[in-house]
């Protein structure tokens, strides 16, 4: 089958095609017969340690398919099912998926925007739901609103009851963000928009903020905080890995601020994410409250094309393979 590993070059990540033979399902998995996968960030960026690609590995993490066959004591899925989840090396015809990583794939959703779900729609769960405890009526602020996650975390912060916030450089993006529920947007391309959302919030800042630009904005964030607010840091696109921080605000304000990533997740944990993904949220996506938003679909040999593009931040929402 065809697949791409991914490989470090001159202190960079990059695809190499390659032939390898057909995984087939052990006990607890699905082997998957890919029909799209779609590009995270979090893989292609070297210059996080996390991240870093030592030796060549299976490229891709997230995917859409319908299940080819199903090993020993799997009953929850059968072949044809669609399908959607977590697999390492989804950048392939056929990928293995773990059944506690595998949910249904919504019929509503083409296989586009069904492989567009996985990985930011979990990550958006833990930040907002998991760890973030997000409540009706509580206010969302959203830095990066227009990324992979920023945008399906607007929505399913409008799913949950929440007010939201979110910032972009672009106001065009704004604009179109405005159209899938956002409440308030703010154009700002670093720090220095604090003041702003403490005027949209009359003074009393938010509750919860998901930081998916970086450093340089973390500080406004922090005073962009409510009482007891939560901070959770997601991204890193600024590369912009430290930042001051007020201790007094935190310790007065008893804030809580918090990482989201898959990492150092041991398989449990990546598990119960999983789940409590497909119980509050995935419900929302069948329902059509909730729709990823796909910037850009690449056939399968265009991958290193479609990296490129993600690198140059100019997508809205997803980027996108398509098996032939």
């Amino acid at each position: 089958m065809k697949c791409y590993y991914i490989k470090s070059v001159n202190g960079k990540t990059a695809y190499e095609q390659r032939e390898m033979p057909k995984p087939q399902p052990k006990a607890g998995e699905l082997l998957v017969k890919v029909k799209a996968a779609s590009l995270n960030r979090g893989e292609i960026m070297a210059s996080i340690s996390l991240h870093q690609v030592h030796e060549p590995h299976p490229a891709g993490g997230d995917c859409a398919g319908e299940v080819e066959a199903v090993g020993e004591g799997v009953t929850a899925f059968k072949p044809g099912d669609r399908v959607l989840g977590r697999a390492r090396g989804s950048f392939a015809e056929y990928v293995i998926m773990a059944v506690a990583q595998a949910a249904p794939a919504p019929k509503n959703l083409s296989w586009e925007q069904a492989a567009a779900v996985p990985i930011v729609s979990i990550t958006a769960y833990e930040a907002m739901c998991q760890y973030g405890k997000l409540k009706a009526g509580e206010t969302l602020l959203v830095a990066g609103a227009a990324s992979g996650v920023g945008m399906i975390a607007v929505q399913a912060g409008k799913y949950l009851g929440a007010k939201v916030i979110g910032i972009s450089r672009s106001k065009e993006k704004l604009d179109k963000l405005r159209k899938i529920g956002m409440d308030i947007g703010i154009q700002a391309g670093g720090p220095g928009f604090a003041d702003q959302v403490l005027k949209a919030t009359d003074g009393k800042g938010v509750n919860l903020a998901l930081n998916l630009i970086g450093g340089t904005v973390f500080p406004d964030l922090v005073r962009s905080l409510a009482n007891q607010g939560r901070l959770a840091i997601i991204g890193y696109v600024d590369n912009t890995y430290k930042a001051e921080i007020d201790l007094e605000t935190v310790h007065g304000k008893r804030l809580q601020i918090f990482g989201v990533s898959n990492a150092l997740l041991p398989q449990p944990q990546r598990a119960e994410a999983m789940k409590g993904f497909a119980r509050d949220l995935l419900p929302g996506f069948a329902e059509g409250k909730i729709t990823p938003v796909i910037d850009k679909v690449f056939p399968f040999d265009q991958l290193p094309q479609a990296k490129d593009y993600v690198e140059s931040n100019a997508q809205l929402g997803k980027v996108v393979v398509r098996m032939p």
